[in-house]
């Protein structure tokens, strides 16, 4: 029946060492696929934190843990994620990519960055599920990246989870304990305008949304933690039903929204 398509909010490296209600959902969920029998074969991430010039991807048999980021606990930095690599499933999505007109390269040298290593590590913390990662193209656009989606949504009926990996909302500025004290009342206006469309499939509106969507510049002062989702979206049927995993909000101003659509769980 296939593997669902996910947008999951990774918040700040610190998630994962609390992982509290947002990381205990993401692993309540993987344990329901486990006990299914509908673990994925290898899960395909796109992270922000992994921005090319074009788009390329994780080849790589046994990526390193990454700790690309500084100045956090040193409990951080001992923190590993051994997953194996998917060689076989980047060679699958560079055909396809290619069979749509996409041009990629395979980078066997690239390393797991937090943008997928943490999400990942409250979904299957064993980290026995194979995982690779496809760049976010500095350029791309939400457009560009629903027709990548498009390209790749095959790959979910061969076993592979699609995952856009990044933050419903994602202003660091604005984070508890950093700066001066602002209102971050505007975390949760937004991430329910995206929600609500969301659940209505309505693409256009979410494809515009650095025009319409309430306080987007507060939200995202940058805009690539919210691109993920249309990598996610993209491979989704507009009759697929979407789960809500989490909506807790982390540090006050990081909204930590995670959903799933479920190919074999269809809209009445």
């Amino acid at each position: 029946m296939g593997q669902p398509a996910a947008f999951i909010s990774h918040g700040s490296p610190t998630y994962a060492l609390a992982p509290g209600e947002a990381g205990a959902a993401l692993r309540a969920w993987a344990a329901q696929q486990d006990a299914r029998g509908d673990t994925p074969s290898a899960v395909l991430v796109m992270s922000p934190h992994w921005q090319t010039q074009g788009l390329e991807i994780m080849g790589a048999a046994r990526p390193e843990t990454w700790h690309d980021f500084g100045g956090f606990p040193p409990a951080l930095y001992d923190l590993n994620y051994p997953a194996p690599g998917a060689p076989a499933v980047a060679h699958s999505v560079h055909e396809l990519l290619a069979s749509h007109g996409f041009q990629a390269e395979v980078n066997t040298h690239r390393p797991f960055d937090h943008g997928a290593w943490v999400p990942m590590m409250h979904l299957w913390p064993d980290a026995q599920v194979p995982m690779l990662q496809l760049s976010l193209p500095l350029d791309a656009t939400p457009s560009f990246l629903l027709d990548l989606g498009r390209a790749l949504a095959p790959l979910r009926a061969q076993g592979v989870m699609l995952l856009g990996s990044g933050s419903m909302t994602h202003n660091l500025s604005h984070v508890a304990g950093r700066g001066a004290v602002v209102s971050t009342a505007y975390v949760r206006v937004f991430a329910d305008w995206v929600l609500a469309r969301l659940s209505a499939h309505d693409v256009s509106a979410l494809t515009a949304f650095e025009f319409d969507a309430p306080h987007v510049h507060e939200a995202h002062p940058q805009t690539e933690h919210f691109l993920p989702l249309f990598f996610a979206l993209g491979s989704v049927a507009s009759d697929e039903a979407m789960q809500v995993l989490t909506r807790a909000v982390y540090l006050d101003a990081l909204a930590m929204d995670a959903m799933v659509w479920h190919p074999e769980e269809t809209s009445p």
